[in-house]
């Protein structure tokens, strides 16, 4: 039975032409912001570094679209509602959201941790994606719809070892806060994609034990062909998933979103879930089919 959320829906949501793009001055965050630009998008660019902000917006405008740079503490309501304001009022709408910015603690056990740097984790990866939506969604929904794409992570889906409770306890509650807005808005235009960039080569990645002589990285440009394609409409059909661009590409993404339809599995399909204990569980289909 297909997701009856998602029957009462309110038509097609136009392509995006305008984004913003949170910790948009490094990493993922810079070519997501450069490859929605030579895709024709005008983007805000918002991050804590002015200068590497300016370099960035300078690389923009040489595509010939428009870009508005932003500094804001993503943790200050005040704050992110301004810097909303002023991409709104400098693009003329704010189409497509991007919550790229994020943290992570130092290597600890749970039980070593600060609990100081470990609670600011969750201020950057679950406070300020809840505040920029908060303030931009209802001018999305007001015009009939947008989408956001909150940058997830392997920890969203999986325990994870090395010590980084935070940052495993964050980015799953940001996939669960996205699926929770997919569920209420889908039906007012909205369209919500939770994307894990594989493990692409940063400051923030090359600076983890965990990842401590690896040789084999995700390609930035599988992350970008993936958001360009969310930003144009053609995955609005994966609204709600956990997407991982190591594995999914747009062509991929499409012919699963095919097949769950025809299988009727739209509620479940790419979705947190408590696995059950065994198929004699008393608790596996409240679990999974729901």
């Amino acid at each position: 039975m297909a997701d009856p959320r998602q029957a009462v829906g309110t038509g097609a949501t136009p392509p995006s032409r305008t984004a913003l793009v949170t910790g948009a001055s490094r990493g993922i965050g810079r070519e997501i912001a450069l490859g929605l630009a030579r895709a024709g998008l005008d983007v805000a660019l918002l991050a804590r570094d002015a200068a590497r902000l300016a370099a960035v917006a300078a690389e923009i405008r040489a595509e010939g679209v428009t870009s508005v740079e932003l500094t804001a503490d993503v943790s200050d309501p005040e704050a992110v509602r301004a810097a909303v304001g002023q991409a709104e009022d400098a693009l003329g709408s704010i189409d497509l959201l991007v919550n790229n910015a994020g943290a992570i603690e130092s290597e600890h056990p749970l039980w070593e941790a600060d609990p100081e740097e470990w609670w600011s984790v969750f201020e950057t990866n679950v406070r300020a994606p809840f505040l920029f939506m908060r303030y931009a969604l209802p001018g999305m929904i007001a015009r009939g719809g947008g989408r956001v794409i909150d940058l997830a992570s392997g920890a969203s889906s999986h325990e994870m070892g090395g010590g980084y409770s935070a940052y495993n306890a964050s980015k799953t509650a940001l996939t669960r806060m996205g699926a929770n807005l997919h569920n209420d808005g889908f039906p007012r235009g909205l369209r919500v994609f939770e994307l894990a960039p594989g493990v692409v080569r940063t400051d923030m990645t090359t600076g983890m034990a965990l990842h401590e002589g690896r040789t084999r990285w995700t390609p930035a440009e599988r992350v970008i062909d993936v958001v360009n394609a969310i930003a144009a409409g053609e995955l609005d059909a994966c609204s709600g998933w956990f997407l991982r661009v190591s594995h999914d590409t747009p062509e991929s993404l499409k012919a699963l979103a095919a097949d769950v339809a025809r299988q009727g599995g739209e509620a479940t399909a790419r979705r947190l879930r408590v696995m059950p204990a065994g198929g004699d569980d008393p608790l596996a289909d409240a679990l999974t089919k729901r």
